[in-house]
């Protein structure tokens, strides 16, 4: 494990040089996105526009995007002017990323599928953006655990190769209070190597999908007949779940079944997801809750409930057949949210994340991170009575 903890991926640093002093551009947060201003590559949205939690892109004109020499998740040598063309989509990630990068593979990966048999004219590619994490064994574990081994190619180098790349494409790259930050961005290049957009990813796991269809809907005007993107959903704001609403999951068990969640006991939601086996022991940490909940039962503390972030996840299949290969019955039950909307609700920023939740519906604690028994029921049992 590095010393650091590789789990930000969000950024406050100016993309001023990449951009030519384009305005409303100085931070990548939940606060409302670039692209507000502006209009969607299907004609002006007022509702698209509207929604804090999606980015619908930012003109960068036709400047030649500039060349870089890495190499990929196999250790093969690769440059972007190879990929002439093809359109490529670009985006700077952290290799050990539990935050927002996640986001915004996923929302790469689903963008070419939703354009369908035209999709294998888009070429994916990914920069690592940790630095203390920058070796082929890194992007190919990031590769593997999110499903994407043959779907991309994720780049990396030389720590100097590196920031040379970053620095041509206005990449911040930081290391504060041991966690990397980095600016979360992706580019839109064209078959002519020319940049045409850039997109900043958003915080917010019920919004891959849209994501997703604002990518492929720019991509599809750049290629030949402008296929048809397969998904049209509504670009509008979508409304998280929370504690103060009844809901029924699906299972994550083999045997199938609903999970429940909502207001009426106390209770202690931990949401994760299965690639943190890339960055901790998830076996052991999942394991261990057993423990959790044995004491909770004794010292009467609110129940533990899991939720995968099945979303970002490469589907509800892999998850049910991580959990039944680890070869340990968990004590509690662990509920699937496909679509992003619980965490959001639960206001998750990272993986895993502890929420505690009173009777009434209110969110009375929240950790990022992983905890030791005593801690975790230390803190559940001061802040349980909120």
């Amino acid at each position: 494990m590095n010393r650091f903890r590789a789990r930000t991926a969000l950024s406050a640093v100016a993309l001023i040089g990449v951009l030519g002093g384009l305005p409303g551009l100085a931070a990548c947060s939940s606060s409302t996105p670039p692209g507000k201003a502006g209009t969607s590559s299907q004609g002006p949205d007022t509702a698209a526009m509207d929604n804090p939690n999606l980015d619908l892109g930012s003109s960068l004109g036709s400047k030649p995007a500039p060349d870089f020499r890495l190499r990929n998740q196999f250790g093969q040598p690769m440059s972007l002017s190879q990929f002439r063309g093809k359109v490529v989509m670009l985006a700077f990630e952290d290799s050990e990323c539990t935050t927002v990068c996640p986001l915004t593979t996923q929302s790469m990966l689903e963008a070419k599928q939703l354009l369908g048999p035209a999709g294998s004219q888009v070429q994916l590619l990914g920069v690592d953006a940790n630095p203390d994490a920058i070796s082929t064994a890194d992007v190919l574990s990031y590769s593997r655990t999110h499903g994407l081994v043959n779907q991309w190619n994720f780049l990396t180098g030389s720590l100097a190769e590196l920031r040379a790349t970053w620095a041509r494409y206005g990449i911040a790259v930081q290391i504060e209070n041991d966690e990397i930050d980095h600016t979360p961005a992706l580019f839109v290049i064209d078959q002519q190597g020319r940049e045409r957009k850039l997109y900043l990813t958003q915080m917010a796991y019920s919004s891959v999908g849209q994501s997703a269809q604002v990518l492929a809907q720019e991509i599809s005007g750049l290629l030949p007949g402008h296929p048809t993107v397969a998904s049209q959903q509504s670009l509008a704001s979508i409304s998280g779940q929370g504690p103060s609403d009844h809901l029924t999951l699906p299972s994550a068990s083999p045997q199938g079944g609903t999970v429940t969640l909502g207001p009426g006991q106390p209770r202690l939601v931990m949401f994760f997801a299965t690639w943190l086996s890339e960055v901790a022991n998830l076996k052991s940490e999942l394991t261990g809750l057993n423990a959790y909940v044995t004491a909770a039962r004794r010292a009467g503390l609110p129940p533990l409930t899991a939720v995968d972030e099945t979303v970002v996840e490469p589907s509800a299949q892999a998850v049910r057949s991580y959990l039944a290969g680890l070869g340990t019955k968990l004590s509690f039950e662990v509920g699937l949210d496909t679509n992003g909307r619980v965490a959001d609700g639960y206001q998750v920023q990272d993986q895993p994340w502890f929420a505690l939740v009173s009777a009434a519906g209110k969110i009375t604690w929240s950790h990022d991170g992983w905890l030791p028994l005593p801690a975790l029921q230390a803190a559940v049992r001061q802040h349980a009575a909120g």
